[in-house]
């Protein structure tokens, strides 16, 4: 449905005026009180059909924002080159507004929320001149189900409903269910990029439309979401990380729930036997290749429930309870190849967008690591003609952070239930990071406390998927460094809450992983990719010695946690040298004397806050290292 819009001055003149709206409930009432703000020249709601995205496509293909890639080579499917200036989440720019700083925490951006709304005001007044606003409904879960939650975005970017359409379940069905009193989180977003100046004077688009000011702000205790100025993924698919992490996280803390940044799959033993696991890593650090494993070990299946978010609520049944909250992947495309990912790479052959990969003169896609070589010749993700020479010159084909977006159910290793609302009972948590020294390459917490510790102290080598310097080692509690909505010290305290209420022997496992440790002329000791459940065999293995269904032991303690006991890995074919193993279990005490010293200094950054269970574990560590 499409309403033309006026140009009359709004008569709402701050942003609270707009939340005390959209706190009615009253949709509509909202819509038209943005619409007046924004100024777009029509307001279209969108009812997430077939035909509404056909038509949505076809116009950014007259515009150029879409490319229609070879129907042949890559059916149905688009390649999309950002602004240069808009690549990557804007961590610098991501701010949550709690009234009180305190709740922000000391590792989010906090700006007192008068002043911001003063600000965000000044900002969206007139942002969508010229431009269309869609009304997206989504729901982030099964529409209704008990585990689900709903919003609705606000956008003048159409490659953002189109997204958003695949990532999450968009339609007439939503917003009867807000129609009708469901609560949801109201979220504006735009480009910032008006094609019509406040005297009149118009100017043309260009294929990628954003600003140079950006702004992702969170106004968690009203729920509400305001994103400006960037079209890139999670800036601007605000279903995503604004919302199923940074507000939800929120939400889950004041209603008993978790919301992470998990991927989450089901391990199916030779045996038949199911465990179900979610895992944590920071972005662009293997998650999408564990969510699609393939495995090397005959018998063993893995079955994708997702690649990127879990919400986490304890059950009727006394479990810890998981849905995958989205319906589709917005995963890093490079060093995702056939040798690495093949699910992946299936899953990609059509009806995907893809977003500053490199393009063949064919029509098709390629990127970093989809093929061994590459090929003689490529348009970069710029739009350059690229040769081989110029990668060996320090300039990618594609970009490190370039993305693909394409729905759940495409990928082959897709569960067949993997969108019951019911979710899933969760055997085993994993947390990981890329460390090239000192972190074993698996070790399982000795109780929820030590779990949580685990958590509270990932680390990792930082990725070209964030703001910074790539290599760069930073801490990533439960990689939610750049996702939690409030401070990180009370999510670890809500970690410990929501474990003390599930009974001891129904709360997962918890484990920590790194597949990344190397020796000393800088080797992978570990193969990775389709070997890692080799890894996660043992887990499986040790859920079922903690449920009972068998009592050999298979671990031995150390400073860290319980290891791998000797022979309990399955190494069998492995192309391991003499001593590879050993070095990926070893302990090395004065490098982790060191590292406590470094977690305390982390833990002391959050003061008083830190729950008193974190430190003890730190002195538990010091005692078990002799220091």
């Amino acid at each position: 449905m499409t309403m033309l819009v006026g140009r009359a001055p709004a008569p709402l003149t701050t942003l609270e005026d707009l939340a005390a709206v959209a706190a009615t409930g009253d949709v509509r009432a909202w819509v038209d009180a943005v619409a007046r703000l924004t100024e777009p020249d029509a307001v279209v709601w969108c009812d997430g059909s077939e035909r509404e995205r056909q038509r949505l496509v076809a116009g950014m293909v007259a515009t150029g924002t879409l490319l229609p890639l070879d129907p042949e080579l890559r059916p149905g499917s688009y390649l999309a080159r950002s602004d240069p200036d808009d690549v990557a989440r804007v961590e610098s720019r991501t701010f949550i507004c709690p009234s009180d700083a305190a709740d922000a925490g000391p590792t989010n951006n906090w700006r007192d929320p008068a002043e911001m709304r003063r600000e965000l005001r000044a900002v969206f007044a007139g942002c969508m001149r010229g431009r269309t606003m869609y009304v997206v409904p989504f729901s982030m879960g099964p529409v209704g189900g008990p585990l689900s939650a709903l919003g609705v975005q606000l956008t003048d970017s159409p490659y953002a409903v189109v997204s958003m359409g695949v990532m999450a379940r968009v339609g007439s069905d939503v917003l009867a269910l807000v129609e009708a009193g469901a609560p949801f989180v109201p979220a504006v977003h735009s480009v910032g990029a008006p094609l019509v100046d406040a005297d009149g004077t118009r100017r043309a688009d260009v294929p990628w439309p954003c600003n140079r000011l950006k702004y992702v702000v969170h106004f968690p205790e009203e729920r509400e979401i305001w994103s400006f100025g960037s079209g890139y993924g999670g800036n601007a698919l605000l279903g995503k990380k604004c919302f199923a992490l940074r507000i939800a996280s929120v939400i889950g803390r004041d209603e008993g729930w978790l919301a992470e940044h998990m991927l989450l799959v089901r391990l199916i033993s030779p045996e038949g036997r199911r465990y179900h696991v979610a895992a944590a890593f920071p972005s662009a650090c293997g998650k999408t290749n564990l969510a699609m494993l393939s495995p090397s070990l005959p018998g063993w299946r893995v079955e994708t429930l997702g690649d990127d978010i879990a919400w986490l609520r304890p059950g009727a049944d006394g479990t810890l309870r998981a849905i995958n909250p989205e319906t589709g992947f917005f995963g890093v495309a490079p060093g995702t190849g056939a040798a690495t990912n093949p699910a992946a790479v299936e899953t990609v052959a059509r009806d995907t967008i893809f977003t500053n990969v490199a393009l063949t003169p064919d029509g098709d896609v390629w990127w970093e690591g989809l093929t061994p070589e590459p090929p003689a010749h490529l348009t970069d993700w710029t739009g350059r003609p690229w040769t081989p020479a110029d990668g060996a010159a320090g300039r990618p084909a594609a970009h490190p952070n370039s993305r693909f977006t394409v729905r759940a159910d495409r990928c082959p290793t897709i569960a067949d239930d993997w969108d019951d609302p019911a979710g899933v009972p969760l055997d085993a948590i994993v947390f990981g990071g890329r460390r090239a020294a000192d972190v074993p390459l698996v070790l399982q917490a000795e109780d929820w406390e030590h779990a949580v510790f685990l958590g509270a102290t990932i680390s990792s080598e930082r990725t070209a998927a964030a703001e910074g310097t790539l290599g760069e080692v930073r801490r990533d509690p439960f990689a939610m460094m750049p996702f939690c909505g409030y401070d990180m010290a009370r999510h670890w305290e809500h970690w410990l809450r929501v474990g003390q209420g599930i009974a001891e022997d129904r709360r997962p496992l918890v484990f920590g992983v790194n597949w990344f440790r190397r020796d000393a002329d800088g080797r992978f000791l570990w193969p990775g990719f389709g070997e890692n459940i080799r890894v996660l065999a043992w887990v499986a293995e040790q859920v079922d010695r903690a449920r009972g269904r068998r009592d050999d032991v298979a671990a031995v303690r150390s400073p860290l946690g319980l290891l791998p006991a000797p022979g309990a890995l399955d190494i069998d074919g492995l192309d391991l040298t003499p001593g590879d193993l050993d070095a990926l279990l070893t302990v090395d005490r004065d490098a982790w004397t060191a590292e406590a010293d470094r977690i305390e200094a982390f833990f002391d950054g959050f003061g008083d806050r830190v729950p008193a269970a974190l430190r003890r574990r730190l002195t538990h560590l010091r005692t078990e290292l002799g220091g």
